[in-house]
């Protein structure tokens, strides 16, 4: 194995391809092993660029639904990510907590596009069917649990939500706290038939950003190849953890220093719906495994207790694909 760390990605790939050749393998595998053909044999595309809010990469959103509780957060370090649903005034009730694979799918898409167009108004088209599979979603899934169903509701809840970042700082031996309130959309107009995916409305169905979270997820975007995303969109745990791998290799690359958490740092951010560390790093380990062929850029150290990025590691979007305009990863 060599050092490059494509090579290595690379060699991860042929042994998955190996691993097809010795008999039958399930469709999430199959379909795993056909991202990973296109992500290491062919180039990054700009459409191919998505981007991911710092903040949401440090604290995640629930993996599951949290139920009906008034508030839901998450710590990480000193930050700390507090939720809240948004009020439904039809049924008087809250709306439900933003959780699972699609809102996460949500946000790369948003971040995406207000870091590409640098505009709060978001267009989503005139057709749920047709950004159902911009999403890397099945529009054709039917049954309750469809996933234009289930995109509806997770944007009611997403977009209805309030979210609260708050954390601690010291600065000459001064102690301090900050805190930022803000809901992710203001505005919101859909006209698309839920019992019809594929009808195709008159208007364009679109969402205002709320101009705090707006500034939030432009101001320092983490940047994620969209391939490797839908490939990994089975798993909350292995869509986090690829963003977080992500952040943490573009740090490592850029201060040439290698960064390194903990199982039970990583427990905190990434899994707290885990009960127990053990249950946690054995899917957390099985996740890795899927990222490292998705993810030609990654290069891991063999230090013990936890996951360690070197340096050597390129960000999950290859240099010639992005720039770094004041510290800040962008698109080109």
């Amino acid at each position: 194995m060599t050092d490059d760390p494509k090579d290595r990605a690379l060699s991860v790939a042929d042994q998955l391809r190996a691993r097809a050749a010795r008999g039958p393998i399930t469709d999430a595998q199959r379909k795993l092993l056909e991202h990973s053909a296109k992500i290491f044999d062919e180039p990054v595309r700009a459409k191919d660029a998505a981007f991911m809010p710092r903040e949401l990469v440090q604290v995640t959103l629930p993996h599951k639904n949290p139920g009906d509780v008034p508030v839901w957060r998450r710590t990480n370090g000193n930050c700390t990510v507090v939720m809240q649903p948004g009020w439904n005034i039809e049924k008087n009730e809250s709306f439900g907590y933003p959780y699972g694979i699609i809102p996460r799918l949500l946000l790369f898409w948003i971040t995406t596009e207000a870091v590409q167009k640098k505009s709060r108004r978001l267009e989503l088209g005139n057709s749920l069917a047709g950004f159902i599979a911009e999403l890397g979603l099945d529009p054709q899934r039917g049954g309750k649990r469809s996933d234009a169903r289930r995109l509806r509701d997770q944007m009611e809840w997403l977009f209805r939500a309030r979210m609260s970042f708050q954390g601690s700082f010291e600065r000459s031996g001064q102690c301090g706290a900050a805190r930022l309130d803000m809901q992710v959309a203001d505005k919101t107009e859909l006209w698309w038939n839920r019992r019809d995916p594929n009808q195709t409305a008159l208007w364009g169905s679109w969402i205002e950003l709320g101009e705090r979270f707006f500034a939030a997820i432009t101001a320092f975007p983490v940047p994620a190849d969209m391939r490797a995303l839908r490939a990994l969109k089975r798993s909350p745990l292995a869509l986090d953890l690829y963003a977080w791998l992500s952040y943490e290799a573009w740090k490592a690359h850029k201060t040439g220093k290698l960064q390194f958490e903990n199982w039970e740092q990583l427990h905190a951010h990434l899994g707290a719906e885990y009960k127990h560390l053990n249950n946690f790093r054995t899917h957390a380990k099985a996740a890795l495994r899927k990222i490292k062929t998705v993810y030609p850029g990654l290069k891991l150290g063999d230090r013990q207790g936890g996951i360690q990025v070197l340096p050597e590691s390129w960000p999950s979007i290859r240099p010639r694909n992005i720039t770094t305009i004041n510290g800040t990863c962008k698109a080109v």
